[in-house]
């Protein structure tokens, strides 16, 4: 007898799951530095072995749901918009997940709010406890994001008056937005495409990551998305401009947005309209826009010096992996190029970024969504520096693009994967650590394999 999966039974799975990690994460999560402190280590490790569990009861959810969607009669849009609201509401009153970086933005827009330069100062200029909040190594890091993002965390600071617990529930409303705005575009993405809409959701908005990093984290990726995706959706009809100015606005949150650009032309001349006039409103549009947000954040243009923010010495980028083993290997050997390698190794990713986006559009032209989510993913994978959500990025557009089932499949193994690779806390695992979260999978797996025996037992008074 097979595992049995309905919808009510994903929707249940999936909500124990994430309840499990807001309870966890209530002593094991991205806390408050005074929380941190006052929390007992043995409260500390049952928390991280709750997130876990919950962590795998998600993805459980998540792939049996996909089951679903691939079946027969597969639920409908509406149906798993409500599932996905289910599985976010536990989330919503959470303390963050996976991540610091809320907290910097935090700083970041208390900064912009008392008129202080972003891009040329850290949060350690604000001072404060807004300030002590910020991960060390980021303390004297300007800002990396656009005068779009600056512009809606200076607002937040204004309304929060700086009090963090409103500050935190504000910046996981604006990411709840982005999120919203997301699960909005990508049926019609997928229509557009010719892809199926509930896998569309299924895979783009569904996914842990999206839940764990987005909604959890409360990470500004999701306003990006959640605009360039709307950005599209408004290309692909009549209001082209309106598409540009979207999109320029995502990538006046985070750079990489910018590529959506390609994907406007590309869809105004696929509906017919002429390559000259295309390029020229477009360009008009993003400029005026770019000068127009820029003019109201009143930040300046530091944000484009920032677009070269460095990245932490540790990151697991491709290009910083060989970068650091090529310097190490060149030190061993006595040589003075060593500190060249890792720059080295960054440039070279990015010409191998360029190229790679060259190939896909000239090969994928006439699938402007698919190209574009293809786009950033790459850049993802060979950029300087890369974390489990900004595989979000092309994993997005991918979902509503993507010409076969068997491209959905390889991404969507990609992401259950990344689900567990960052600790609740954000910060660096130790030995204790990971056989907590190892325990924490573990039980996860144990309970879902009584729930799949259960499952095939006979009924009392029937024979197998």
């Amino acid at each position: 007898m097979a595992f049995p999966v309905d919808l009510r039974r994903c929707q249940l799975l999936g909500l124990a799951g994430t309840a499990s990690l807001a309870l966890g994460g209530e002593t094991s999560g991205a806390l408050p530095v005074q929380d941190v402190l006052a929390s007992a280590s043995v409260k500390a490790a049952l928390g991280l072995v709750g997130v876990y569990f919950g962590v795998v009861l998600l993805v459980a959810a998540w792939v049996l749901l996909g089951r679903l969607v691939r079946g027969p009669q597969p639920p409908t849009p509406r149906a798993l918009l409500l599932v996905l609201a289910v599985w976010a509401a536990p989330l919503l009153l959470a303390p963050p997940l996976f991540s610091r970086d809320v907290y910097s933005y935090l700083a970041q827009g208390a900064m912009a709010d008392a008129h202080m330069d972003v891009y040329a100062q850290g949060p350690a200029m604000l001072g404060g406890p807004l300030a002590d909040e910020v991960a060390p190594m980021w303390q004297h890091t300007g800002a990396p994001y656009g005068p779009a993002f600056l512009a809606v965390a200076s607002a937040l600071a204004g309304l929060t008056r700086g009090q963090l617990p409103a500050g935190l529930l504000g910046m996981r409303l604006v990411a709840l937005l982005g999120v919203a705005l997301m699960a909005a575009a990508l049926p019609r993405l997928a229509r557009h495409s010719g892809a199926d809409p509930a896998a569309a959701l299924w895979l783009g908005a569904l996914n842990p990551l999206v839940l764990l990093h987005l909604v959890a984290g409360a990470h500004n990726d999701a306003i990006m998305l959640g605009m360039l995706g709307l950005g599209l959706v408004a290309a692909r009809g009549r209001w082209p401009a309106v598409g540009a100015v979207l999109v320029t606005l995502a990538a006046l949150v985070k750079a990489p947005a910018a590529l959506g650009l390609l994907a406007v032309l590309a869809l105004q001349i696929r509906a017919g309209r002429r390559p000259l006039p295309a390029v020229l409103t477009t360009a008009a549009a993003s400029a005026l826009t770019t000068v127009a947000a820029t003019a109201v954040a009143g930040t300046g243009y530091g944000w484009i010096g920032a677009l070269t923010t460095p990245v932490s010495p540790q990151n697991w980028a491709l290009t910083s992996l060989a970068g650091r083993a090529t310097g190490a290997l060149l030190k061993h050997l006595g040589s003075s190029l060593a500190p060249l390698a890792v720059p080295a190794w960054h440039l070279l990713g990015l010409a191998a970024t360029a190229v790679a986006v060259a190939l896909i559009w000239l090969r994928l032209r006439p699938r402007p969504v698919y190209a574009l989510g293809l786009s950033l993913l790459t850049v993802a994978v060979f950029g300087p520096a890369i974390r489990p959500w900004y595989v979000l990025w092309g994993l997005f557009l991918i979902a509503a693009g993507a010409p076969d089932t068997s491209v959905r499949h390889r991404v969507a193994a990609l992401a259950g994967v990344l689900a567990l690779a960052v600790l609740p806390s954000g910060g660096p695992a130790d030995l204790g650590q990971l056989v907590l979260a190892v325990s924490g999978g573990v039980l996860g797996v144990v309970v879902l394999w009584q729930a799949h025996q259960a499952a095939q037992a006979p009924a009392p008074g029937r024979t197998a």
